[in-house]
Formats: structure tokens, sequence, C-alpha cells
């Protein structure tokens, strides 16, 4: 094992960390036919108070791009009411709407801004649910996610991911200006920052359980190494810099190992760093090229794509060791698989016709959904809440991000007006 004397905290000042240039522009593809119809009027505000967000057309927003809802324009509002004994139930239902929400934001003498939400069911007239927030301006938009997800969640069953980030690395200019950004955004392509800059590329973000740290594949130094970087400070350490091959880094669900493939002993294979001692653990042992570890929820198990069948197909081994399993028959190229958060399916890039599409296989039963037909789709990532894999595709030669529901029904595409963008990660559940 390499000493740990190479290990060196880094700052990321390879190139200034700057604020993105541009922010991701969403447009919903597809989504469900009769979503929930919902109203959500604007907050009110103290009379000729400016307010540094709108938080209404956030959630708004927020509910209308998860496809899952229709929200009533807000030049077809019946009323703005922003209290209960306010509201006129039958003028709600005249416009066919299921549940309304309103709200107030007023800022406090201390300069903290207080948020109101009610979420009421029209028909039974009642309140479904309500919070309020005392938050410092900064965090107006990412209260606003808050109440999207506690809606999205009361009305739906599901927690929602509003309230999340997405990293994704993006690519511009050519030749000798070409300029790698790892970026991360809000999951609404919002607050853009760069956690770092290269002119060589950048690869396999990953997220750390907590969300305050990535791990990433760097070509800087004109091969590939191990990087694990904070989101919040910009502090960066370099975890593997061996002979060879440096890549494919994934957090284990207790965030304090990383799997990896290195191949300083000659050959790809599945290595497990303690995160504390920098030791590593080899998993795999083939001749074959064997890469692209993912964890299982629970941390005991890993799947990962090797070519020892004489194509890239997907393997599960236990995370202690033993042999591992072949889970992919179907096509020649079966790869770069992403645990389910619910740990009972992966999504994967698969080979059909021609074309690289993402599958999601069931574990327990081995069936294969094909979720996409576009020609060459990678990188699958999957929502902390399961409903989303977000991966990157390719239209008209340009690199972009899409997205689409676990049943398929919703799709979402995100672009960048002035960059290709690769290598999407979908972050954890954040603090609320």
């Amino acid at each position: 094992m390499r000493s740990l004397v190479s290990i060196t905290l880094l700052l990321a000042t390879l190139l200034p960390a700057a604020p993105a240039a541009a922010i991701l522009k969403i447009e919903i593809t597809q989504g469900v036919a009769g979503g929930i119809p919902i109203a959500v009027v604007p907050f009110g505000r103290p009379k000729g108070a400016p307010m540094p967000q709108d938080v209404a057309a956030i959630v708004r927003a927020d509910l209308a791009r998860s496809g899952r809802f229709a929200p009533l324009a807000a030049d077809k509002l019946p009323a703005r009411p922003t209290r209960n004994r306010d509201v006129v139930y039958k003028d709600w239902r005249l416009v066919k709407v299921d549940a309304l929400v309103i709200g107030t934001v007023q800022r406090r003498k201390d300069g903290r801004y207080q948020i109101e939400f009610r979420l009421m069911d029209v028909y039974k007239q009642r309140q479904l649910t309500g919070y309020r927030y005392v938050v410092a301006e900064k965090r107006l938009r990412a209260i606003a996610h808050q109440i999207a997800d506690r809606i999205y969640e009361k009305l739906t069953g599901e927690p929602g991911v509003f309230n999340t980030r997405v990293a994704y690395v993006s690519r511009q200019g050519v030749g000798k200006n070409v300029r790698f950004q790892l970026n991360v955004a809000d999951s609404d392509g919002y607050n853009p920052v760069a956690i770092v800059t290269s002119p060589e590329p950048i690869m396999s973000p990953a997220w750390s359980p907590d969300g305050k740290q990535i791990a990433y594949v760097s070509f800087e130094a004109k091969r590939s190494m191990i990087y694990l970087q904070s989101v919040i400070t910009g502090k960066r350490e370099r975890l593997a810099q061996y002979p060879g091959i440096n890549s494919a880094p994934a957090f284990a669900p207790d965030g304090r190992r990383l799997a990896m493939t290195l191949s300083r002993d000659g050959n790809a294979e599945i290595y497990v760093m303690d995160l504390k001692t920098k030791h590593l653990k080899r998993l795999t042992f083939d001749p074959a090229i064997d890469t692209e570890p993912t964890w299982s929820p629970d941390g005991s198990q890993i799947i990962f794509t090797s070519d020892r069948a004489g194509g890239p197909q997907l393997y599960r081994k236990s995370a202690s060791g033993g042999a591992p399993t072949r889970l992919t028959y179907e096509g020649s190229y079966n790869a770069r698989a992403r645990y389910a958060p619910d740990g009972k399916s992966v999504a994967f890039v698969t080979r059909r016709n021609g074309r690289y599409d993402i599958g999601v296989m069931n574990l327990g039963s081995g069936s294969v959904d094909v979720l996409t037909n576009t020609r060459l789709d990678e990188s699958p990532s999957f929502a902390p809440n399961g409903s989303m894999i977000l991966y990157a595709t390719e239209i008209q030669g340009r690199g972009v991000l899409a997205s689409v529901s676990s049943d398929g029904r919703v799709r979402q595409l995100y672009t960048l007006t002035d960059a290709d963008i690769r290598e999407p990660a979908w972050s954890p559940y954040l603090p609320r």
C-alpha cells in the first residue's frame, strides 16, 4: 500500500473556483396525464415590501417540474387569499383544483424572514399541513424547495426531492481553450457553483452520504487521480494516485469507506479504501477488467462491471469478499450500475439495437425495463427517493442531461446554452 505520506491535503486551487456561468434550463418533455390539480397563491407580504425571492413561484415551479402536478396558472386564480379564513372553497372547486397552497412572507426586525404556508384540501375544506420557518435571506430558495417537498409528500405519499442538489461536469471551449468544470446546483438548476475547474477531464462525481463531500476523478496531472472535496469549504484531498488507473469512486453507505477501481497491481480491480486510515482492501481477483462499483444501500453488497465473460456485464458480490454472481445475460453490453435507494433494483447502461439506453433491473426477479430510447445514454443516478433517474445523453451532437421517472412516465431535459454537460450525480437528502 502506498505510504500515507503521499496522501496530501490540498486546496481546490487548480484554477480558481467560481460561480458557474449559467443556470441549467429544465424542460418537462413528458408528464403524467391527469396530474394533481393544485393552486399556489402568491404569498402575502406587507404592502410595498420588496422580497428577494418569490417563494410561491418557486414552489409552483417545483411542483410543475415534477410532472405529477398541474398547477393553475397565476392569471387563472379566482382569488388571492393568504389566511385560512379568507379561503372561499367553492371558488376553488369551480376552477377544479383539488388542493390550495396559501402563505405569507414577512421580513423581521432582525433581518430574517418568516415564512408560513398552509396546504388546504379544497373538497374536504380542511388544512392538510402547514409550517412556519424563520430563516436568513440566503435560505429563502431552500425553504421554498422544502415547502414543495412537504406538499409533494402529503399529496403523493412519497418524499419530495426538490431540496436536493445535483453535481455534473460541463465542458466548454475547444482545443487549448477547453475547460472542464465540476458543478453543483440546486435540483432546479439554480445556484450553480463550480467547485473545481481544469483544462483536463473531470469524471465520475460521487456524493458522500451526508451530502457534504464529493469524490471524483481528475486528469489534471495528465493521468487519472481520485480526489475528495468538501462542497462547503472547497478543501480537497488526493486519495488515489497509484500507477495506472485510479477511477470510479463510490461511497459506502456509512460514509467511511470508498470503493474504487485501481490497476496498481497490474490489472483493473475493485478496491475499498478506509477513508480514515487510507488502508486498501482488494475486493476482486480476476485477469479481466473489474470497474464501476456501486454499494447496496445496506452496505452488504457491491455490484460492478466486468468483462470476464468476454464483454461488459454486471456482477454482484459481498462487500466482505467471496465469489461474484453474474446478474446480466441479455445483450453484449451492460455496465455502470447504480443501486436504487430501496436496494430492490439497479439502473444501468444497456446496449440494445445499437443504442445505449438506461435500463432498470429488478434484483428479485431479474426482469429489465428499458426506460430510454435515445442513442447514447450513460451515467444513471437515482434521486434519493428513487422516483427519478438522472442521466447523460446527446441531442444533436451536444451533451445534455435528462431524467426519467422509474416508471418511465415523466421525462425532463436539462441543458446549458454555452456548454456540454455530462456525468450527473444526484445528491442524497440534505438536512432541513
